[in-house]
């Protein structure tokens, strides 16, 4: 179940934000591909390197969130952003949008440190972030349309089926990680499911719950 798209029709603004961070994302990686294993490690979010000089290392908390491991890491968060991320910037608005997105990336790095405070791995992706604009999605249109790819065809399903699969498999991933702290690099499911409920709890501290419009399943 691959999610390709949804509806824009009652979408007001142009979403510049979720264009730029987009863009922001492509540009930092090329530049951490050409900065190699030097650069990850400087500007990457190392969990046991934090705790010991939280100061001194508290700007790979936002470094973290605009690099990846790779093209399919890459790509796969451009996606879901390209997706999601437009109709809730719309309802947010620019400003409110991109505090809530690093704000959600924030609580999903400090999430995934409460669970590997010892891993000295580097942690990179803007996974985090982007759970955090899932579980805004979930509140703020609770009725909409997702257009998934399943093997040959693309079929409209809600919503709430196609992002509640997806935190459920990182609820049931995350818990089979506890014990391994020894994580293979990326954004880890802690951070995931973090973010997400970061998501839901400042979709409704920000006021982006009121007034929600159903979405239909054209694309």
């Amino acid at each position: 179940m691959f999610p390709i798209g949804d509806d824009n029709s009652a979408r007001r603004t142009v979403p510049l934000v979720t264009y730029a961070l987009i863009v922001i994302n492509v540009i930092f990686f090329l530049v951490e591909l050409s900065g190699g294993d030097a650069f990850i490690q400087k500007w990457a979010f190392i969990p046991s390197r934090f705790l010991a000089n939280p100061g001194g290392d508290v700007l790979t908390i936002f470094t973290s969130m605009f690099m990846h491991a790779g093209w399919l890491h890459l790509g796969g968060n451009m996606l879901y952003l390209w997706i999601f991320g437009d109709n809730v910037e719309d309802r947010f608005g620019h400003l409110k949008f991109i505090i809530f997105y690093l704000l959600a990336g924030v609580v999903a790095m400090f999430a995934q440190l409460a669970f590997s405070a010892g891993s000295n791995v580097p942690n990179v992706g803007a996974s985090g972030a982007i759970a955090g604009v899932l579980g805004a999605y979930i509140v703020m249109f609770p009725k909409g349309k997702v257009n998934v790819l399943m093997g040959r065809g693309v079929i409209p399903l809600p919503a709430l089926v196609v992002i509640g699969l997806w935190i459920v498999l990182q609820l049931f991933s995350g818990i089979g990680s506890i014990a391994d702290t020894a994580q293979t690099g990326g954004v880890a499911y802690m951070a995931h499911i973090g973010g997400f409920i970061a998501g839901l709890a400042f979709t409704f501290l920000l006021g982006g719950n009121r007034g929600t419009p159903a979405l239909s399943k054209r694309s």
